[in-house]
């Protein structure tokens, strides 16, 4: 892959990703938020990572550790198995594997994600971070419902 195409595979990165790494452009869909948080990988855009994962969920990423992932391994392609762009009002599922080379051989992510909706941006709902909240507790995603009237079903 050139430096101008995009790691997501969807193009050239200064007009697909790029924008919606620097701030200029939110994704659209959950399907172009997965295809840009790969691409954020790809292009070692942690930040990115941390700000389209669950506002609830931020603080507990750990920002070396992504870096660090993200620059150990060599990002090869995205492919997106499945999207279900509307499970409810909310929330979308996007199955996908990511392709990469850890160093010492080929890998590939097999993982079915979701994402919430919420003040006209999606989030990804990070299902490997501890649950620290209890079902009556406010949402994760900030939407002010109960966790278990909103993403408790998705995590």
């Amino acid at each position: 892959m050139n430096e101008q195409t995009c790691p997501c595979g969807h193009g050239q990165y200064a007009t697909c990703c790029q924008p919606l790494h620097q701030g200029i452009a939110s994704a659209q869909s959950a399907e172009q938020l997965m295809r840009s948080r790969y691409s954020a990988f790809a292009k070692h855009e942690i930040d990115y990572i941390v700000k389209t994962t669950a506002l609830g969920q931020q603080k507990q990423l750990d920002h070396a550790a992504l870096d660090a992932w993200s620059r150990h391994n060599q990002w090869q392609k995205l492919e997106i198995l499945n999207s279900l762009p509307k499970l409810d009002k909310s929330h979308a599922m996007v199955e996908f594997k990511a392709y990469y080379f850890d160093g010492q051989e080929n890998q590939i992510h097999h993982e079915q994600s979701y994402f919430v909706y919420y003040a006209d941006q999606w989030f990804f709902l990070d299902p490997t971070l501890p649950k620290t909240f209890s079902m009556k507790q406010a949402c994760l995603c900030g939407s002010g419902k109960k966790f278990k009237h909103c993403c408790a079903s998705f995590l």
